[in-house]
Formats: C-alpha cells, structure tokens, sequence
C-alpha cells in the first residue's frame, strides 16, 4: 500500500471517529445542536457566508467557490440557522492567502518522497448576537501526497480534502462559545 494510500486510510478512520463523537456528543438544545452541549445563543437564526476571493500566488480556479459551498453546507447541516446572503447573525468573510506545495519528506539520498499542499485562509466572523465572540483568525490546513504525482493529476481531490479540514476548523472555532 503506498504512503497516499496510507494516509488517506488514517484519515477516512479519523474523521469516522471524530464524526461518531460529534454525533453522540451534541446534544439538542433550545437555540438547535451543537457541540459543546451548549445552545446557539437565543435570538440567532441566520448565517451568511460570503464570497472568499484567492489572493494567493498561486491560484486553484475553484477553490473559492468550493470553500464558500463546503461552509454553508456545514453550518446548513449542523446547525437549524438558515442560510441568508448577507448580514446573518452569525457572517463569515475572508479570503484565501495561502495555496502552497512544499517538499514534505525528504529520502536519505536526497530525493523527495512526500509533497505537501498548503491552504492558507483568513477569516473574519461576526457574531451579531454576541460581539465577544467575533474573530479574525488565520486557518492553515495540508494534505500530503506522493511526489512521483503531479499536483495537476491529484489537486481536485487535494483541494477537496483540504477544504474540509479547514471547514470543521472553521466550525469548531465559530461554535466553541455556544
């Protein structure tokens, strides 16, 4: 079994894991599910999610649209918000700073064996109903893949398997007060 194939079967394991823990854990609440236990704060029905543009060097043409659908296909599926398009009690905005392919492991002669694909995104959050809780992070998720693969050959399914790392990373960060 190749070193991508090995990988991609870790993680497929991980996200079962952590997806039977979400699902066991959330506990439904007045305001709808989250995963702290805790309710979205009364009075929040909506979210907005707005265009990401890519102000990276280097350009994937559909990241941006891929990453706003995978977002508000999150916050659809977790949450009972609903979906507006702008000025949601709880709007997301940002941009894609960052796509990136790095050597990530290197063979004792010197050869590259791993590369690395590097999604960089800047997000800023406002949550209306409670303004403490609005940030502005930066998020960077990787995915790994053989370097006999040329990332042309593999960036659809990379870019896919980035985006919803960064999506749950996202997520988690937004809910993490409720």
């Amino acid at each position: 079994m190749n070193i991508l194939k090995k990988i991609s079967v870790r993680l497929l394991a991980l996200m079962l894991v952590l997806s039977c823990f979400g699902f066991t854990s959330c506990i439904f609440m007045k305001g709808g599910y989250t995963l702290s236990g805790a309710s979205i704060p009364e009075g929040a029905t909506t979210f907005s999610v707005a265009y990401f543009p890519n102000n990276a060097p280097m350009v994937s043409p559909t990241l941006s649209t891929a990453l706003v659908e995978a977002l508000k296909d999150k916050f659809s599926r977790q949450t009972k918000l609903q979906l507006v398009d702008e000025g949601g009690d709880f709007a997301f905005e940002g941009e894609i700073i960052g796509y990136t392919s790095t050597t990530a492991s290197v063979s004792s002669d010197d050869y590259a064996i791993l590369n690395r694909l590097t999604i960089t995104v800047k997000v800023q959050f406002t949550n209306v109903i409670e303004p403490d809780n609005s940030f502005n992070q930066t998020f960077k998720a990787f995915a790994d893949y053989d370097s006999t693969q040329l990332l042309t050959e593999i960036q659809t399914e990379l870019d896919d398997e980035i985006i919803q790392q960064l999506v749950t990373d996202i997520y988690m960060a937004a809910a993490s007060n409720w």
